[in-house]
């Protein structure tokens, strides 16, 4: 305990020290507080020695030339108050080192910040309260997604894409591409050109194409992977609310769009109306993530043929798997280039969704697409409903495993598609596939080699 009171008595005799000997810095410290704190502090020290008491003196001199509460707080502050004088001393001499707080400037600029903080944390600790009390997973409220989506990542992501197309010195391209190579765990033995200096830029390191013979497309697969990757979900699509992961879902006609290509307006749900062959068939989807280090081109997962094509300008909010655990319909906002189509099964849909920093999304076939505009300096407002639409060529048709398109970085490729109700997947929550890899197929039909003539065929009659 004596230990204690002797560090009290140490602080606060360095403190009084610290106070007596203080200057104000101009138009820093208010001439009150500096009056009122030497005042304190020499009427403390006039019973120590004989500087003291001259001390004193000077300050007497200049308490009766002040006016008002200057005398009222020297008198009541005067008396020796034990340790809460201690404390008040201690607060007094923060409030004057930290100067600032105390002005309107530091209330606009220092305690506004601070509070709406700490609302906006209890508002989130509330909100993920109440969703464990539920037993649901703990996803973005309506302002929280509002505070994400007013971030300026379209501005972002434009500068992203300008500064990885420019040049890389040739000196410095194999210790920039090796840094990234070992971050992001890129296989650069994989792509037709291992030399770092052959890429004149990020852009093109990022969109490398590779060996012939590293990526083998399953002939005896209905579908393939259309890309490197990690499976975020996949399933049947029962209802208008299909899941983008688990728990977190999305709607499916915000997604798609009206379907105008369909003429089965009786049907109550979307699920219905875009089914081409048989109502009997169910609705599957496929998402898989392309990560930074994956290879960033993408192909055709099967033989179908694209009809129509759709882009919506929406957001570019990252669709990494924690934002889309925590974001439900996070690609319904999302920029995306869908194209819709049918395969041998019936409805087909091939959707390469745009992401934070990608700096475009480029579609061999399509020249007229254009990706990540620029829409002003104004943020949130994009409107994700819109879309402006385009008829392909009727003698379109895409093989599988044919070079599709790329992305400038790591995004997502969405397929939702038609199939019989025996169509099975062959894949597991989180697995990381290769591009040609066995998605699934129907029935007993995976060991044989399909036609591809006959497959053309029975497309162009449906």
């Amino acid at each position: 305990m004596n230990l204690v009171w002797n560090w009290f008595a140490f602080s606060y005799r360095r403190l009084s020290k610290a106070a007596v000997n203080f200057k104000p810095i101009p138009n820093k410290w208010s001439a009150k507080w500096t009056v009122v704190r030497r005042s304190i502090s020499s009427g403390k020290h006039q019973d120590q020695n004989s500087n003291h008491h001259q001390q004193q003196q000077q300050q007497q001199q200049q308490g009766r030339q002040s006016k008002g509460k200057f005398n009222k707080i020297q008198r009541k502050w005067s008396w020796k108050a034990g340790a809460g004088w201690t404390i008040l001393s201690v607060l007094d001499w923060w409030l004057l080192a930290a100067g600032g707080w105390l002005t309107w400037r530091g209330v606009f600029l220092r305690w506004t910040p601070i509070g709406i903080c700490m609302i906006a944390a209890a508002q989130w600790h509330l909100h993920n309260r109440e969703l464990d009390r539920k037993g649901l997973p703990r996803t973005a409220a309506s302002w929280q997604m509002n505070i994400y989506c007013s971030l300026p990542l379209r501005m972002m992501s434009r500068a992203w894409g300008w500064l990885a197309d420019c040049r890389v010195p040739t000196p410095a391209r194999p210790l920039l591409y090796g840094l990234y190579s070992t971050a992001f765990g890129v296989n650069i033995e994989e792509a037709a050109s291992s030399d770092f200096k052959n890429y004149r830029s990020l852009a093109e390191f990022f969109t490398r194409s590779l060996k012939e013979d590293v990526r083998y497309v399953d002939p005896k697969s209905c579908i393939v992977s259309p890309c490197d990757g990690r499976v975020l979900h996949f399933g049947t699509a029962t209802n208008c609310q299909i899941e983008q992961v688990k728990g977190v879902s999305y709607s499916l006609e915000e997604f798609l769009g009206p379907p105008t290509w369909s003429d089965k307006n009786e049907c109550p749900t979307i699920v219905e109306k875009i089914k081409k062959k048989s109502p009997d068939n169910a609705l599957y989807q496929c998402i898989i993530y392309l990560a930074p280090g994956d290879y960033h081109r993408f192909h055709s997962p099967t033989v179908w043929k694209p009809e129509i094509r759709r882009h919506f300008s929406g957001e570019l909010l990252s669709v990494s798997p924690k934002v889309a655990k925590w974001m439900p319909g996070l690609f319904c906002l999302n920029e995306r280039a869908l194209y819709i189509g049918k395969w041998k099964h019936g409805f087909f849909s091939f959707t390469a969704v745009g992401a934070t920093n990608v700096g475009s999304v480029q579609i061999y076939m399509d020249e007229k697409l254009k990706t990540n505009q620029w829409v002003g300096l104004e943020v949130g407002t994009h409107r994700c409903k819109e879309y402006d639409e385009l008829v392909l060529p009727s003698d379109a048709f895409l093989g599988k495993g044919e070079l599709l398109g790329q992305f400038n970085m790591g995004s997502t490729i969405v397929l939702i598609f038609e199939a019989p109700r025996d169509f099975k997947f062959n894949l597991q929550p989180g697995q990381v596939v290769r591009m040609g890899q066995r998605l699934g197929c129907v029935g007993d039909k995976e060991d044989t080699i399909e036609d591809l003539n006959k497959t053309k065929r029975i497309i162009e009659s449906m």
